[in-house]
């Protein structure tokens, strides 16, 4: 019990301790902020605690801040990277330090603010003797700067070194006489180049000049050397610095491009390079001449001596480009591979960055980049003289200059590289990417006034026209420049972009395209004139009115928008095939040329022009059939007699009187919603076309196909570069889909699903004859279609059980059979009645065709339903008659058509006494029903999806919409049958 009480205790001591500790507590993990420009003289930036610590006795901090060095008459004693210890030099013999800080010395003169000893100019300290070992005093050794040593003090000012020998070759010593010019440790004579030099910069976009400080320190000199020594890394700087001013071209001598241009006039006598009469000798090739007009000469004077192929052992697939690569002093750093972004600006993974020298791929890359991104990556421009790669007839490797087209370039103020005409341009040959050397004023080491950054860099090939060798021409870099006023560098963006294209010269396809348009635009006009000649018979009108050119019109629209349909579907169909180079085979072109016509996309404003065109009259088309189909008169003919009589009571009275029996309307009413329900039938499927289109497009992968590159592959690594889409590609690809699977549902549904499964259409014409009910179709005032569904049986409002016995006697030919005409089976036709039959039907309808509309828009009033009723037992009874020939005068007779009427669509016989029923065993009476007009249908769903897909750049949505689209059109379709 003794030692637990102190035990107790301190276990006590140790939890109040905890408690009121910071080990218990939560540690704070926060620092203050501190940079190496907040400390003060006699303090240094700590790099191990990020903080300002103190200097030492007798120690300030050094020039970068981060360590402390001894005051000015101190030495060191230890300096080992860790804490410094110094020592006072004595006052009286030794006052000065050594230039490396650990000795005392005796000065000969004065002391430097450094404490180290002073020496006048043109003379070194010796501080040390041969061996090393320190002097009493130092002294002051004058360098020998005339013949024959010529010798001045280093940098270091250590050692008496040679001096540079355009002083001695100019003032034969080491001082540049006054006569003479010394700049950028060079001295020349004044009298071969322009004094003074024009050192500011025309930044043009900005409107502002800008004093550079890189320009003051070596335009003259670079220009000097270049001209006098034949110095090649000064020509090359003065190069540098004539591509930095734009490649300007100006009266104005003393810029950086008068200089250069100077020099290359100058040197003349020194003959070319590599017989290149626009590179001279010593100079780098910056200009393909000083005169317009060159251009052409220059892209399109000879072909690209090298093809490109994707088939074969030839296989040549890989666009390569090298550049010759300096810096701003004119030094060659190397030979670079223009891949992995050397050109782009803008950051993306290897495999992407390199899918722009895939040739045939259409490359766009784009991005906003930070200023402080720029400045920090390009603290000096680099410059690129660019070459493609190619093996000659030798197998050797040579090297093509790639010529660039400057658009920020100009002569004499103008910019005249930004227009199209090529004779107005002057082609270069030297780039750089980002410029933030030339915008500094006061200091290289400052943050620049201006940058200049190539926004916008293009790579363009072009075929050779008509080769059959996969030519192209050299390709042509076209550059431009943006100037950006530095404000804010870290809120400030540039937008950058770089692309590889293709172009090819489209003439012969255009003027392919014109004729195939002249050729069936004229067709077409003939085929309208035919169908608006075949109208006019039709409705009875001799005399051309404005209906008749209206309807001229409306069957041109039609007719010219199928034209257009043709054409843009096989220039998409064409493009499509040869681009992507599914084919192997043309009897036409070789397959080389084949593949090379399918690398380029043309301009798209004759086929967008097509496209727009063809948008426009189908929709007149679709219009037109929808009105000829609402307008279209119907009528359903009850060949049903009463079977007796039954009494009725009289009205008003307890009378009664014995009439015939009402025969019920329901058959007929049957009859007529089942001719509603036909109405929107179609040979396809919508939803299953809209499922099929979408899962081969986007999950099979055809819409792949529309990427402008030559690969024909349906799927594609996510990781690798996408291609933009081509318009003439995915209209190609997207019509070429929806029509192939539309065709293909037909043919299944017109060879398979209507012989074994269900027609509808002939399952109502046997409806007809069942129901004893005939359909009169008046498609136009005096043509239309005739269904013929009287009952061989006489009735059919009977009993299941001799509806039953019916059936049976017509399976065993015991009863005659169901055509209009006796012992034939032909129970459609196609009518043309005459004008006195029409007048009649009109007379017969008078009644309600004066109360301001058809029947089913009257008033539900009795006397308008009695009126209606009447009408319709009225016009069934002349039907009636008239099908049994009662009528003598308004008689007709039953024939074929011939062929040459089935052919242009239009009757050769007026029906001018006799109406004439034309046997029809196609049913054509379908040509009112959607089940007619399956192919105008299906161009224009695939007319409604491609718009959507081309405007939303989405196959989904434009699925969905097609969809909705058709489901409304049938819906509208449909319409109430007047009876």
């Amino acid at each position: 019990m003794a030692t637990g009480t102190p035990q107790l205790c301190t276990y006590t001591s140790l939890l109040f301790v905890l408690f009121n500790s910071d080990v218990y507590h939560c540690q704070p993990f926060s620092i203050p902020f501190q940079q190496p420009s907040g400390c003060g003289s006699d303090q240094f930036f700590d790099i191990s605690r990020l903080s300002c610590a103190k200097c030492g006795l007798n120690q300030i901090t050094s020039i970068a801040g981060t360590s402390c060095v001894c005051q000015t008459g101190f030495r060191a004693v230890s300096n080992n990277g860790g804490p410094l210890s110094c020592e006072i030099c004595p006052s009286d013999t030794k006052q000065g330090v050594t230039k490396d800080g650990f000795d005392c010395i005796r000065c000969p003169g004065d002391l430097n603010e450094d404490g180290t000893c002073h020496c006048p100019t043109g003379s070194i300290l010796v501080e040390r003797g041969i061996d090393g070992s320190l002097l009493e005093e130092g002294r002051c050794e004058s360098c020998i700067g005339e013949n024959p040593s010529f010798t001045v003090p280093d940098v270091s000012g250590g050692r008496c070194v040679r001096c540079q020998q355009s002083f001695i070759d100019t003032s034969l010593s080491c001082a540049c006489s006054p006569t003479n010019l010394a700049s950028g440790g060079l001295c020349f004579s004044s009298s071969n180049l322009p004094t003074p030099v024009a050192s500011n910069i025309n930044f043009a976009q900005l409107a502002i000049l800008v004093q550079s400080l890189w320009f003051t320190e070596h335009l003259q000199s670079s220009a000097a050397a270049c001209l006098m020594f034949y110095n090649l890394t000064a020509c090359q700087a003065l190069g540098n610095m004539c591509v930095m001013n734009m490649n300007a071209i100006s009266s104005v001598s003393n810029d950086a491009c008068g200089l250069f241009g100077t020099v290359f006039r100058t040197t003349a006598a020194l003959g070319s390079v590599q017989t290149i009469s626009y590179w001279r000798m010593n100079l780098p090739w910056l200009y393909y001449g000083d005169q317009p007009g060159l251009a052409s000469r220059v892209l399109y004077a000879e072909p690209f001596p090298a093809s490109f192929s994707f088939r074969g052992a030839a296989q040549n697939r890989k666009i390569q480009l090298v550049a010759a690569v300096y810096n701003a002093r004119g030094d060659f750093l190397k030979w670079e591979n223009i891949a992995g972004g050397t050109l782009q600006l803008c950051p993306d993974t290897s495999a992407r960055l390199n899918a722009a020298y895939t040739f045939g791929t259409t490359y766009h890359q784009s991005c906003f980049l930070p200023v402080s991104k720029l400045l920090a990556a390009f603290p000096e421009p680099f410059f690129y003289d660019l070459y493609m790669d190619f093996s000659d007839a030798n197998e050797e490797k040579r090297l093509w200059a790639v010529p660039v087209l400057n658009r920020n370039l100009q002569f004499n103020g103008q910019f005249v590289n930004q227009g199209d005409n090529l004779n107005n341009w002057y082609l270069t040959r030297r780039i750089f990417l980002v410029d933030t050397l030339s915008g500094r004023e006061t200091a290289l080491t400052d943050q620049p006034k201006v940058i200049r950054v190539a926004t916008s860099i293009r790579i363009g090939f072009k075929l050779v026209r008509n080769t059959r060798k996969g030519e192209i021409y050299p390709p042509l870099l076209t550059v431009s420049y943006t100037d950006v006023l530095i404000t804010d560098v870290d809120t400030q963006t540039v937008p950058v972009f770089f692309a590889l294209e293709y172009e090819m010269d489209t003439s012969e396809a255009q003027v392919q395209t014109d004729i195939a348009l002249g050729v069936l635009g004229g067709l077409s006009v003939l085929y309208s004139l035919l169908k608006t000649a075949s109208w006019k018979r039709r409705v009875a009108s001799p005399l051309i009115d404005l209906e008749t050119i209206l309807k001229f019109l409306l069957f041109y629209a039609g007719d010219l928008g199928n034209v257009f349909f043709a054409v843009t579907f096989g220039t998409g169909l064409y493009w499509l095939i040869f681009f992507k180079d599914i084919t192997q085979h043309c009897s036409a072109l070789s397959l080389t040329r084949l593949k090379k016509e399918t690398m380029c996309i043309f301009k798209c404003i004759n086929f967008i022009c097509l496209y727009l065109l063809f948008v426009f009259f189908q929709a007149v088309q679709f219009l037109h059939k929808l009105i000829n189909q609402i307008s279209i008169d119907i009528f359903f003919i009850d060949w049903e007699r009463p079977k007796g009589k039954e009494f009725k009571s009289v009205e008003g009275g307890g009378a009664t009187k014995r009439i015939a029996s009402p025969v019920s309307i329901w058959r007929t009413y049957f009859v007529a919603n089942e001719w509603n329900e036909i109405q929107t039938i179609r040979k396809i499927n919508p939803a299953f076309q809209v499922i099929a289109v979408l899962f081969f497009l986007e999950v099979v992968g055809f819409s792949n196909l529309a990427l402008r590159d030559p690969s024909s592959r349906l799927s594609r690594d996510p990781g690798s570069y996408t291609a933009p889409w081509s318009l003439i590609l995915r209209f190609g690809v997207t019509t070429a889909t929806w029509l192939v699977i539309g065709f293909a549902q037909m043919m299944f549904f017109t060879v398979f699903y209507e012989r074994y499964v269900k027609d509808k259409i002939k399952q109502f014409v046997d409806l007809c004859s069942m129901s004893n009910i005939s359909v009169l179709l008046m498609s136009n005032r005096c043509f239309g279609y005739y269904i013929h569904g009287r009952s061989v049986h006489g009735h059919a409002d009977t009993n299941m059980e001799e509806i039953n016995a019916n059936f049976k006697r017509e399976a065993e030919n015991l009863c005659g059979q169901r055509g209009l005409l006796p012992n034939t089976d032909v129970q459609t036709f196609q009518i043309a009645i005459s004008s006195k039959l029409r007048q009649q039907y009109d007379r017969i309808l008078e009644p309600l065709t004066r109360r301001n509309g058809p029947s089913r828009l009257l008033d539900s009033t009795a006397d308008s339903f009695e009126q209606s009723a009447k009408t319709y037992h009225t016009m069934n009874r002349f039907l009636t008659s008239t099908i049994d020939h009662a009528h003598p005068d308004m008689d007709y007779i039953v024939k074929d058509k011939l062929l040459l009427e089935r052919v242009i669509g239009m009757e050769l016989m007026e029906p001018l006494d006799k109406s004439i029923f034309y046997n029809d065993d196609s049913h054509s009476f379908s040509d009112v029903l959607f089940y007619g007009n399956e192919a105008s249908l299906l161009i224009f769903d695939t007319l409604f999806f491609c718009v959507v897909d081309l405007g939303t750049q989405d196959l989904v949505l434009a699925a969905i919409l097609t969809f909705v689209q058709q489901t409304v059109s049938m819906y509208n379709w449909k319409r109430d049958c007047s009876l």
